[in-house]
This record gives C-alpha cells, structure tokens and sequence, in this order.
C-alpha cells in the first residue's frame, strides 16, 4: 500500500483512483468552469450555426427550440457534475464508463469522446476561419473580391496551428487565456447585443420572433404545415443547440490540473451550461430582432437564409459597427478553438495513457512544460483532415439566387455532437444501472439521479438519429437531385467508426485493453464499486 499522508487532498484522490500526479494542478475553479464556458462558446456556434436554425424551422427553432433543448442538456449536465465529483481524472467519460461497465463500455466511450472533441476541434477552428475570413471582407472592399473556400482553408489551417503552438507552450497559458476568455465572451456579448438594441433603425415584431415559421430545408417544398416539417425539418434546426451547448466535458477531462477538483470540476459542468443557455438565448433573440426587411418591406428571410448571421449585421447598420460585431465573434471563436485544443489533447492523453490509442507512447508523453504537445499536433491533423470536403462548394439554390450552405461545416458539427452525447450516454446509463451501488463524491444530485439519467439517455438517443439524416432532398440516395456533395457524411464517420470498433474490439482489443492503468500503488480501503 502507498503512503499517502504527504500528499494534497486532490493528489489523495487521484491517487485513490489509481494515479500519480503527473500534470501540473494550477487550474482554479474558475479557470476550469472557463474551458468549458469557453469551448460552448456562444460567440462560436450561436454564429457559425445559426443559418441551420434559421432555415430549417424558421425564428422558432430559434426562439423556443433553444431554451427547451438547453433545459434537457442542463440535465445531462448535472448528471455529469455527479460522475465527474466521485471521478475527477483526465479521462473523464471514458474512465467513469470502464469504472462502472467495465473495459468494453470504457473502449468504445473513450473512443466516442475522443472523435467528438476532434471534430469539435475541427468545427470551430472552420467557423473561426470563415468569420475572420467575414471580418476582413466586410472591413475592405478589395479584401472581399477575393473571396473563396480556398482562402478560408488557408485561415483554417494558420487558426489551428496557432491554436495548437499556444497549447504546446504551456499549460498554464491556457488557463490564464480560458480566465481571459470568459470576460471577452461576456462583455463581448453584451456589447453585442446593445450594438443590435440600438443601431439599427427597424425592429421586427415579438410575433415575428416567436412564431414566424419558414422552411428553406427543400423537404416538403418549403411547407410548414406538414408532418414532415414538424419532425423532421424543425428538429434538424435545433442543431444550433445541441451543437453549440457542448464540450462541457472539458471541466473533467482538466480535473486533474484543478484544485479540489471534487467540487469544482462538477460545478464547471453544470455552471458552464446554465450561464451559456441564458447568455446564447438573449443573444439569439437579438438576431432575429435585428432581422432586416427587403425591397418589399417584409422580413429578408431568403437573404437571411443564404447569407447567414453576417448577413444580418451587413444589412442592418454599417460596415463599421458590423465588422465590430463580426470581430468580437472571431475572436470569441479563436478563444474558443484553443480551449477545444487543450480539451482534445487531454482526453487523447489519458486514453494514451492507458493503451487504447495506437501510439499511445507518443501521445501520452508531456513536454517540459508538463504538456503532451505530441497529442495536440495529432488533433490538429487530424482535424484539417476531416475538414477537407468544405473546400467543395455546395449551392442549393440557383446561380442567379444562391443559398450557399457549407454542408461539409454541418457535418463536421453533426460527428461532433454525435461522438460527444454517445460517449456521455454510455456512463449516463450505467450510473443509472448501478442505483445505490455507486459512490458519489462530495457533489451529487441525490435520488433525483433515477429521472435524471434516464431523460438525459431518451434525449441524447433522439438527437443522434436526427443528426445523421440528410439536411436536404438532395442528399437522399436516389433522389433526382442527388449529389455526393450535398451528403451530410456525419453517418459514413459515426456509424462507420462503430463499426470499425466492433470489429478491432472482436479481433483484438479485447485481449489487450483492460481499462483504465494504475501509474500508482492502488492503496487499501479503495473499494469503489463497478459494475463490471
């Protein structure tokens, strides 16, 4: 048995659950609720994916899908805070899953989690390129004539290399840029939302915002009275939730580098959710006030529609108050980006750290700085490699009246919610299965677990199915229209990877991978239950 008696109450734990303190713990609790607040980032999704709502449901799957989606992710949150307080190490979702159901849950979550924070990784650091891209081109008349997917490639590419030489520098830089990131998002919101309050000279109506209902999906002609526009467009819409209330997992995956990580992890989960839902709210009505009309005097839906958020500010007061609003978001975003780097690198770490990566060795090492820059240089291949099909220009509309939709963005965006949730389902349901047996830490939601956990598993379920269908008539196989560029290929990454898992886990991984591997002595009276 260890001795323990010199170490720090954190260091105890983690040394309960089988590891050595090896990162750096000079995270507050504040810094660890500002990963996560900065990776849901509503300054990111509630910009790069607002078209998505905007069009596929209209104002409502904006006004009334955001508060009722953010109310269910809410609870998958407070589930997690639960889990991460009894289980506070950097492999967060996947070390709780092997806890609980042992090393085949554990494979498979892990592996989840890790494509989920990739393409995360991916999806902003894009949006981070495209809006920065939207910046210049609304700054400089000359700068916009060269618009095109190639340049915004190129931004991409320099966004995460960035991104990843401020991680690899040090751990500690990331915390004090996260502390940083959470006041550009608040004050840099609140400006925002004066700027849409005050400058432009037309507003549109409550009505307008609350019940206004369009479809520019292609599904059903454009109907909103029929069945498919109810439960298929209207939900493909709150992907501009889902998506942008994620990552919160961050708050686990750098519990080992937090002080009393126990509470404060837990409260950097649920906190981090619950501020961004009311903040991106407000943000979003704001938006859809701000709405311009056309030439005809009614709202500019289709402009709306096939411009985007940008196309809102451009048209609705100057080139100068929206290039502001325009950089406040890049930035925002470019936050963001470094926060879903350090997030990703850590996961890949701990998972390394027990084998389950092929060159684990690689990608487990730290730095001098006390920091596996290895796995962040992985992530950030492996994220411009994902990215690749957005250099193919999708129009769903016409030449002379384009609706350019950058399908490949929402893919990514989809295999990111996709691998996140499922990786956050699997231990949602075991804590679920386990009842009484489980051991909560110092935080913990009581009995209220036995409804929690099973709505949070019903709603992740729901929107998995509903991500990985087609955005558009024409990405239906066999459809007239069909194309292979208009294909949400968030199935063929997902779908494909289970079953490449299956199959690795089959033929071999199941004789190898054992769970999580102790770095120290496992001390006596550690008898956390599992339910293996």
């Amino acid at each position: 048995m260890a001795d323990l008696s010199h170490l720090t109450d954190d260091e105890r734990q983690l040394a309960e659950l089988g590891y050595k303190q090896e990162l750096s713990r000079n995270w507050s609790g504040f810094s660890n609720f500002a990963i996560s607040f900065s990776i849901i980032s509503i300054l990111a999704g509630c910009f790069t994916t607002f078209g998505q709502g905007f069009n596929n449901g209209g104002p409502i799957a904006i006004s009334w899908g955001w508060p009722i989606v953010a109310l269910f992710i809410l609870l998958i949150g407070f589930t997690m805070s639960e889990l991460v307080s009894a289980y506070p190490t950097s492999g967060g979702i996947y070390w709780w899953a092997a806890k609980m159901g042992g090393p085949k849950a554990g494979f498979f979550a892990g592996w989840l989690n890790l494509i989920g924070l990739v393409a995360v990784t991916a999806s902003v650091a894009y949006g981070c390129a495209t809006f920065m891209d939207l910046t210049l081109s609304t700054f400089s008349a000359s700068y916009a004539e060269g618009a095109s997917l190639t340049r915004v490639f190129v931004i991409f590419l320099l966004v995460l290399a960035v991104a990843s030489l401020l991680n690899i520098f040090s751990g500690h830089l990331m915390a004090v840029m996260n502390n940083v990131s959470v006041w550009w998002h608040v004050f840099g919101a609140a400006l925002i939302i004066l700027i849409l309050i005050v400058v432009p000279d037309h507003h549109q109506s409550v009505s307008y915002v609350f019940t206004e209902r369009f479809n520019n999906s292609g599904y059903s002609g454009g109907s909103t009275e029929t069945a498919k526009y109810w439960f298929l467009v209207l939900p493909l819409g709150l992907l501009l939730t889902q998506y942008t209330i994620t990552g919160f997992d961050a708050s686990a995956h750098l519990s080992e580098e937090t002080s009393s990580a126990a509470k404060a992890a837990a409260k950097g989960i649920w906190q981090s959710i619950f501020y961004s839902a009311i903040g991106g709210w407000i943000l979003l009505l704001c938006f859809l006030f701000a709405v311009p009309n056309g030439a005809d005097g009614l709202p500019d839906n289709a402009g709306v529609g096939g411009g985007g958020v940008a196309y809102i500010f451009v048209n609705s007061m100057n080139s100068t108050w929206a290039s502001i609003i325009l950089f406040i978001s890049a930035a925002g975003q470019f936050f963001c980006t470094t926060a879903c780097m350090t997030s990703a690198s850590r996961m890949l770490f701990a998972f390394s750290r027990d084998g389950a990566v092929p060159g684990s060795r690689l990608w487990s090492a730290l730095s001098a700085a006390k920091v596996p820059a290895k796995a962040v240089l992985l992530v950030a291949v492996v994220s411009a490699v994902i990215t690749l099909p957005a250099l193919v220009r999708v129009n769903l509309g016409t030449e002379e009246s384009p609706l350019i939709v950058p399908v490949a963005f929402y893919a990514v965006v989809s295999v990111a919610v996709i691998g996140l949730y499922l990786a956050f389902l699997i231990p949602i349901w075991l804590r679920w299965k386990m009842g009484d047996a489980f051991q909560p830490g110092s935080w913990h939601n009581g009995a209220k677990y036995k409804w929690m956990n099973l709505i949070a598993v019903a709603e992740i379920a729901i929107i998995c199915v509903y991500f990985i269908l087609p955005f558009t008539p024409a990405a239906v196989p066999g459809s007239a229209d069909f194309q292979w560029k208009f294909v949400n290929y968030a199935p063929i990454l997902t779908v494909g990877s289970l079953i490449v898992l299956a199959i690795w886990w089959r033929l071999s991984a199941h004789t190898w991978f054992t769970g999580p591997r102790t770095t120290i002595d496992q001390p006596v009276g550690d008898d956390r239950s599992t339910g293996a």
